[in-house]
């Protein structure tokens, strides 16, 4: 009796909590609230089973319990039993599946007049990149990967050129219209997700997948990793931002273009302050190491510069423009105590040195 109690008082307490948590779906801000009607007819054919199921295990415990004298009766098989168990089971998988795979139907269908933007991930961080005038974009492979080129585009490419780059992790897009999104991983597995557009795609190296949406709300709405991609994981955020055609088309207008990034002269006109944030934020620094003094993967940058540092084998060392020049060029020299030696090794020139330098001692104060 006490399992039968059991079962019913969970089964009870189940559906009260379904219906009065406070936890639910934030609203759909894309037009794929086809999968909010997915997730609720999942709900309803499981949560139906499963009253069932256990209702019924409760029934049984209850009306076949142990009394003195009962017998049980050896009963091999049950022909209408069977029937039922396997016509209920159908219906139940097939309400699952067929409606999920109409929808998954459309995600893969991308409509014809759906504009391009590629997302770029990569440990810890994203990158972005629109078509320019040609609606074209152009070619990429790891090949060309370099810090000054940090999303491999194909230099020799005549559709590369006038490709509008964005290396900030954040993303605008226009309200009302529809985009194939281009999903490409320069490293390990990633997954681009953000929850308010009921749309995710895993970035597989190697493969470009895609996926489309039509934002349908203005807002800033979070880019999350949904793929366990290394310590850093939990750190590999950006936003989009859904906003009005023209105030789209004036942010965009202020992105540069590929060829613009590759102008030599241009990088050496830069404020080396704001040259060695574009380069933090290019190659994932900001990933690993906050600006605001929170823990990450390694030492916050707020406050880092003139700080002494306990290193692995306890020697103290001050972080002075020498210490930050040896662990830009070789982070494996000297690992600050209670860090991993995870920092992969750039190739930057004197000039991307300096500028992340400067940055550093900029945000330390």
């Amino acid at each position: 009796m006490v399992i039968a109690i059991a079962l019913i008082v969970i089964v009870i307490a189940s559906v009260a909590f379904h219906f009065l948590s406070p936890w639910w779906l934030t609203s759909a801000a894309s037009n794929w609230s086809q999968i909010d009607n997915q997730l609720t007819l999942t709900l309803i054919i499981t949560g139906a089973f499963f009253i069932v199921i256990n209702l019924l295990i409760a029934f049984c415990v209850i009306k076949f319990r142990y009394k003195p004298g009962r017998k049980s009766a050896y009963q091999p098989e049950n022909k209408k039993l069977e029937a039922w168990l396997i016509g209920l089971t159908t219906v139940g998988i097939v309400g699952l599946l067929a409606p999920g795979l109409a929808v998954y139907g459309e995600y893969v269908s991308v409509p014809d007049d759906a504009k391009l933007v590629e997302v770029v991930g990569e440990q810890w961080k994203w990158s972005f990149r629109f078509p320019g005038e040609d609606e074209q974009l152009g070619k990429s492979s790891t090949q060309w990967v370099s810090s000054k080129n940090p999303l491999g585009i194909d230099p020799n490419d005549p559709a590369s050129q006038d490709d509008k780059i964005i290396l900030s992790p954040e993303l605008h897009l226009p309200i009302f219209s529809p985009y194939k999104v281009l999903l490409r991983s320069k490293d390990v597995l990633h997954n681009f997700n953000v929850p308010q557009f009921r749309a995710k795609m895993d970035l597989v190296p190697g493969t470009v997948p895609y996926i489309w949406f039509t934002p349908t709300k203005r807002g800033s709405y979070e880019i999350l990793c949904a793929e366990l991609c290394g310590v850093g994981h939990f750190n590999m955020r950006g936003r989009v931002i859904v906003e009005d055609d023209a105030q789209f088309g004036s942010w965009l207008a202020t992105q540069p273009t590929f060829a613009q990034t590759q102008d030599p002269t241009r990088q050496t006109q830069t404020n080396p302050i704001e040259l060695g944030k574009t380069l933090s934020e290019v190659n994932g620094c900001i990933g690993c190491h906050s600006l605001n003094g929170n823990p990450g993967v390694g030492p916050t940058w707020l406050g880092l510069y003139g700080k002494t540092e306990i290193m692995s084998d306890d020697a103290r060392v001050v972080v002075d423009e020498a210490y930050l020049r040896t662990s830009i060029l070789n982070p494996k020299a000297e690992i600050v105590k209670g860090y991993p030696a995870i920092m992969p090794v750039y190739q930057f020139d004197d000039q991307e040195v300096d500028a992340i330098i400067a940055y550093i001692k900029s945000v330390s104060k």
